[in-house]
């Protein structure tokens, strides 16, 4: 049975809205649901690899939750440790190297071609690979 993920992109109204159903819709079935930010997820994950062990935990569920919404994928500074954790998420989560299903969500503004000039061919892949693209169109309501 194929997992299902899903990339959200394009900038519109509805990705963060339609995540954060999603991720009721889970909790309402007593699963595990952790919202982030790009930006902060891989911040904290650098933090706690340079020794921030408060961050233990928050590393061990980014990995454990039924259902990771990583939002605004793009909007974070870039560099190679990043990639690299980001990377490591999005591989353990798609191969089940934590021991059990679980689910990611992606919101972004980028379109593939720009994932592709932004991040290297690894997350790339998995990206097209793993997931389930859903694209909106629209005004930005914002």
């Amino acid at each position: 049975m194929k997992k299902i993920y899903y990339l959200l992109e394009i900038q519109v109204f509805g990705k963060t809205y339609l995540s954060n159903c999603i991720a009721k819709d889970i909790l309402d079935n007593n699963k595990t649901v952790l919202y982030q930010t790009a930006p902060n997820m891989l911040d904290n994950i650098i933090s706690y690899r340079f020794g921030n062990n408060d961050l233990k935990n928050y590393y061990k569920n980014l990995l454990d939750v039924d259902l990771l919404i990583i939002d605004d994928l793009g909007t974070e500074s870039k560099n190679d440790i990043k990639f690299t954790e980001l990377f490591n998420i999005i591989n353990t989560r798609s191969l089940n190297e934590n021991n059990k299903i679980t689910k990611t969500i992606i919101s972004t503004n980028l379109n593939l071609h720009d994932i592709l000039n932004n991040y290297d061919e690894r997350i790339f892949s998995r990206i097209v690979g793993g997931y389930n693209i859903c694209k909106f169109f629209g005004e930005d309501l914002r």
